[in-house]
């Protein structure tokens, strides 16, 4: 395995907006190309700190795949679209090569007390320990994000056809010199959801996600973070992939991608 970097070095000291994307980020099948996990976050990173912020909480986080995701040099900017005192909605760009490869919008909530009448999550996972750690990678697939997560698995593993249910903990910043938030480390899971659950043999089809939308019921907490996902394959080259998020104190929220399915 290869020394492990952060997912990103800043370029402009702690407050700037260009980084430098690792081989850490990079996914699984394209050398040059990152996984959007790392990304995905690093725009929920510029969302965090853009708008109000104290009293407040990301309730919902979309984000477009324009396109490929080169590693290398990146540019994020974020700001608020629409203000309001108890809802925003807040936009975050990420650039590379002078043309936009994702985009996000998100919905920060003012934060209120419905401790006496929350309900509806689903039971929580067992623990992280409980589950199989699988530092390997599946025959033919490339080092860099596989290798920059701590993996325990509940059920299934990459490469293995149907549901999965995994739990990983980030071993690495996402950004140099920097401790991730939980938000942070819950986007990096959430779109692993489609690998997690890819229900056909990846060696010869592809699953290329458009999107990754989150939706929190509550903020997420700690380090390690969780998904249980699930995919249906329809009939024309489209599928969904939908998955449960957990922390270790219980459900958190759910997430969504929409993927194009094709053979290889």
């Amino acid at each position: 395995m290869l020394p492990l970097e952060p997912f990103y070095l800043p370029l402009d000291g702690p407050d700037g907006e260009r980084f430098h994307a690792t081989l850490s980020t990079t996914g699984p099948w394209f050398a040059d190309a990152q996984h959007v996990g790392p990304p995905a976050a690093l725009l929920a990173r510029a969302l965090e700190r853009s708008g109000t912020g104290p009293g407040t909480q990301l309730s919902r986080i979309t984000v477009e795949v324009l396109g490929p995701v080169p590693a290398g040099e990146v540019q994020v900017r974020a700001g608020v679209e629409r203000p309001g005192r108890s809802v925003e909605l807040l936009t975050a760009e990420m650039t590379a090569g002078g043309r936009a490869v994702l985009r996000a919008r998100a919905w920060r909530l003012a934060v209120g007390d419905t401790r006496a009448v929350a309900g509806g999550e689903v039971d929580p996972l067992p623990p992280p320990g409980q589950g199989v750690h699988r530092p390997e990678r599946p025959p033919g697939w490339l080092p860099g994000f596989l290798d920059a997560v701590e993996w325990h698995w509940l059920q299934g593993w990459y490469g293995e056809p149907g549901p999965g249910t995994t739990w990983g903990r980030l071993r690495v910043p996402l950004v140099e010199g920097e401790e991730p938030s939980p938000l942070q480390r819950l986007l990096v899971m959430a779109d692993t959801g489609n690998g997690a659950a890819a229900p056909l043999d990846l060696r010869h089809w592809l699953f290329v996600n458009t999107e990754l939308t989150v939706h929190l019921h509550r903020p997420p907490v700690g380090e390690w973070m969780a998904v249980a996902a699930a995919t249906v394959v329809g009939p024309t080259g489209m599928g969904t992939v939908s998955g449960l998020l957990f922390d270790e104190r219980g459900h958190t929220g759910r997430s969504t991608q929409s993927v194009v399915v094709r053979p290889r």
